[in-house]
Order: C-alpha cells, then sequence, then structure tokens
C-alpha cells in the first residue's frame, strides 16, 4: 500500500501579493511649443544657441532655424571690491525713476580731479544745459521726506506713499503759497493714515517744528484737493466710454479718520502691556465709541483713557502720568475722561473679561 502523500506547511508570516492599479490621467492638449529641426525632425531636438552669431542652428545636421536671438546672459561678472575708482564696466544705467519727471536717460560728462581743463569746462557747459530745477526741488523734497518717515519710525512705504502725494502736489502747482516744510508735513499725515499707521498732529509737529494749527489746515486743503482729482478722474474715464474701478485702483485712497482703536495698539506696544491688556483696551474704545460715553473727546484722549482704564482690569497697571508721556495728553485729561467711563464700566467691558479671570472690577482705582 501506496503512503499518502506528505505536504509541507511553511511556518512564519504570510505575505500577500497587492496588485498596482495604474489609473489613467484624463487626455490633456499639450500646449508646450517646441523648435524642431525641419531636417532631422528629432524629438527631443539637439538645438544649439550660438550667442557669438545671434544664430540658432540643429546641433545635429548644423541648418540654421533662426536668426538674430537675443543674448540673455550677463556681459560680464561685476566684482564691486575689484573696482578701481568706481569704475564699473556695467554700461546699463538705473532704471527710471516714476517719481521723477522727464525721460532720464541724458548722458553725463564726469570731471574728477586731476583732468584737463576742457574736460571740466565741458562738464559745466552740459550740467548748465541739463539743468532742471523742477527735479532738483523734487529730489530736495524727497529727500528730507525720507528724513522725515525715519525719524517717525514708519514703514517704507508711508514714504513712498508721501513722496508721490507730493509729486501730485508740485506737478500741479497747488499751495504755491505754502511753505514746502508744511505741504511735506501734510502729505507725511496722510500717507501714515493711508498706510494704516497713523500718526497724531503732535508727533508731526514735533518731527517737522511745522505748528500744529498749521498742520491740520494744510491737512483738510489737500484732502479737499485729492478728492476733486478723483472726481475728475472718474468723470474723465466716463466721458470716455470707459467704468471706473469700484475698489478705487488708479486713484489716491480716501483718508479716512483716525480711531482710538488704531492708537491703542501703538500706545499699549510703548507701555510694554501684554496683548491681552492691548486686546482688552482696543474693545473698550470701541464700545466706548458706539456708546458715546466719551462724544466730544478727541481719539488720543479715547484712546488714553481706555489703555488706563484696562492696564488696572488686566492687573497691569499703569499710573495716567505713564500713559500722558505715551499719548501726549495730560494726566488730569486721562483721569477726567475715566471718570465718565467709570460709572458705565459693565457696559464698556464684555462680561466674558470678567467670567474668565482676564478683567476684575475691583483692580480699578477709585475716580
Amino acid at each position: 500500500m501506496a503512503n499518502p502523500p506528505t505536504h509541507i506547511v511553511p511556518t512564519g508570516p504570510s505575505y500577500s501579493t497587492i496588485t498596482a492599479v495604474k489609473v489613467q490621467e484624463p487626455w490633456r492638449e499639450n500646449l508646450n511649443m517646441n523648435l524642431i529641426c525641419k531636417e532631422c525632425k528629432e524629438d527631443p531636438p539637439n538645438i544649439v544657441e550660438d550667442f557669438s552669431a545671434g544664430d540658432t542652428v540643429c546641433g545635429s545636421c548644423g541648418l540654421v532655424l533662426g536668426d538674430r536671438i537675443v543674448d540673455t546672459r550677463s556681459e560680464w561678472r561685476t566684482f564691486t571690491n575689484d573696482d578701481q575708482n568706481n569704475d564699473d564696466p556695467s554700461r546699463v544705467g538705473d532704471g527710471a525713476n516714476p517719481l521723477l519727471n522727464g525721460a532720464q536717460l541724458q548722458t553725463n560728462i564726469a570731471f574728477v580731479g586731476g583732468a584737463s581743463a576742457k574736460s571740466r569746462d565741458l562738464s559745466r557747459a552740459q550740467n548748465k544745459a541739463t539743468h532742471d530745477k523742477s527735479t532738483q526741488v523734487l529730489l530736495a523734497a524727497y529727500k528730507q521726506i525720507g528724513s522725515l518717515c525715519d525719524g517717525l519710525g514708519v514703514p517704507k512705504n508711508v514714504s513712498d506713499t508721501a513722496k508721490h502725494l507730493f509729486k501730485i502736489v508740485h506737478d500741479e502747482n497747488a499751495f504755491r503759497g505754502k511753505s514746502q516744510e508744511t505741504v511735506i508735513a501734510g502729505c507725511i499725515f496722510i500717507a501714515c493714515r493711508q498706510c494704516k499707521v497713523p500718526r497724531t498732529f503732535r508727533e508731526i509737529f514735533d518731527l517737522t517744528k511745522v505748528s500744529k494749527p498749521e498742520i491740520g489746515r494744510v491737512f483738510k486743503h489737500l484732502e479737499k484737493f485729492f478728492a476733486g482729482r478723483n472726481e475728475k478722474m472718474k468723470a474723465s474715464i466716463v466721458e470716455a466710454g470707459g467704468v471706473p474701478d469700484p475698489n478705487g485702483s488708479g486713484f489716491n485712497a480716501a483718508v479716512e479718520s483716525t480711531t482710538p482703536k488704531d492708537l491703542c495698539l501703538r500706545f499699549c506696544s510703548q507701555l510694554n502691556l501684554s496683548a491681552k491688556c492691548t486686546t482688552l483696551s482696543q474693545d473698550i474704545a470701541i464700545r466706548a465709541e458706539t456708546t458715546g460715553d466719551l462724544a466730544g473727546r478727541s481719539p488720543i484722549s479715547t484712546a488714553a483713557a481706555c489703555i488706563y482704564m484696562a492696564s488696572y482690569l488686566a492687573g497691569e497697571a499703569r499710573s495716567a502720568k505713564d500713559v500722558s508721556s505715551v499719548a501726549g495728553v495730560s494726566d488730569g485729561t486721562i483721569r477726567n475722561a475715566f471718570k465718565l467711563m467709570l460709572p458705565n464700566k459693565e457696559r464698556l467691558v464684555k462680561p466674558e473679561w470678567i467670567a474668565d479671570g482676564r478683567a476684575d472690577f475691583k483692580r480699578l482705582p477709585a475716580a
């Protein structure tokens, strides 16, 4: 009797075979443009760009496929530290400055020490022929605007906006009776508001030494001037059959008034208050404007009083004198505004701030 067949069962882990299924992508038209030699018809093509001759040549058969190609490579390498006597080998000048008038493509005759008298005479004659008083005025104004904006500690876009506003005023010969420093102060003030980094009249006054009433008058005149200019531009677009951009692109942005909330952020940062206290002061400022508890008060006084109240509520007390040194208003003004806010404290502070312990009315000082 024959023995039954023996079956060997393998031990150890068993592995299952996974078959990868390739998903076919939907058909898409190939919109790429390839230059292929008409003789060889190789794909991919063997194309050589001969920049010395300006030709596009097939590397396989030598057929010229194109001529007069533009060499996009750098003309030469420039090592600044190796330049002697400011001898820059680049023949490409600076880009056109949109803040200046004219083509700005004139040639300047250089004159250095030790040159001949003829070179000096040519340089002087060329300077007299190309001297543009308007450009010199703009350059001097731009330099002053840049230094003033650096003193204010504002971003570069504020300086660029102020320069653009000044150029519009200068080109249209507006405010001819006003001093240039006064117009510059007004342009900087408007630029700060347009770029959402508002500054007070006092800060502009401390920097430019232009009186606050004069800055206020120039600001009102500039505001009317730019508003009228925008209306004229929109009317001209409509007459030409176009539609003005509803987003205001191409026009000078409307100047929005400064709110206490905008000032709270900067003042709290200068007082080294926490983000919690800053948010609380901004929330109180919004509610004070809505309820009208501080109606008639300036935004600076309202912001200072809100910061004074929020610092005590959050347990980061700052005295009225500390707040006044940053805001630029007297400590008496801050205390008087605080007295008006104290009876309505439940209405000015959200209940959530009291419920979760982030603010406490018991910390408030007596009126």
